[in-house]
């Protein structure tokens, strides 16, 4: 509990004190991520480097964008919202593809993994006595577990919805696909209706003259 505490904590004063961001509301995160990202995936962070600040995803499902390959690369772009994705796991990501493919991670965005809060922006952590009492570290304790509950079920959350969002769009897709064919159809009907009207008329009128 002591090292989640001071990751915690490492990571609201690398984040507060250098980007100007509102907090991820439980309610809007996912559509404001979807509406200022031009790629959204779920996907597992499998190599990092901490000397180039470079790191790479799997994408294992995609809910918005347009990218082919299986494997995206990211960089930090040394922007004050920035932030650099230290623990390799699985991660809800929000971003957008800059002109070389690659991706940078923006604290203003709601990307999280189960333990990292969305946008790595965690609440004001309590921050111990010198001297804690045995009721302040089951305090601490218990705040703590109760950020973790919190960024779990923002997790899960996260992907309920962006999988209903990826659903309705292909629901949306196949809609389009549909009525697309059913206006050819209207359409050729529309033809060769008037085709065929077309050749009675001619034979009628040949039926004529010869008569």
């Amino acid at each position: 509990m002591k090292n989640s505490f001071l990751l915690m904590l490492c990571l609201w004063f690398n984040t507060i004190y250098c980007c100007d961001c509102p907090p991820h509301k439980r309610e809007t995160m996912v559509s404001q991520g979807l509406k200022y990202s031009n790629i959204v995936f779920y996907g597992e962070l499998i190599s990092l480097d901490t000397i180039k600040r470079t790191y790479s995803f799997r994408i294992i499902e995609l809910y918005k964008g347009n990218y082919k390959s299986a494997i995206i690369k990211g960089k930090d772009s040394n922007n004050n919202c920035d932030f650099f994705p230290f623990k390799k796991d699985l991660w809800i990501v929000y971003a957008n593809l800059d002109n070389d493919n690659t991706i940078s991670l923006d604290s203003c965005l709601p990307s999280q993994t189960v333990e990292i809060p969305p946008g790595c922006l965690p609440p004001i952590p309590i921050i111990p006595t010198y001297n804690p009492t045995k009721l302040d570290s089951i305090s601490s304790e218990i705040d703590n577990l109760k950020i973790r509950n919190r960024t779990m079920s923002n997790w899960f959350y996260q992907l309920e919805q962006l999988r209903a969002y990826k659903l309705s769009q292909n629901l949306n897709i196949e809609k389009t696909k549909e009525n697309f064919n059913f206006k050819i159809l209207i359409t050729s009907l529309i033809i060769n209706g008037i085709l065929l009207l077309a050749l009675i008329l001619l034979l009628l009128k040949n039926i004529k003259s010869i008569n």
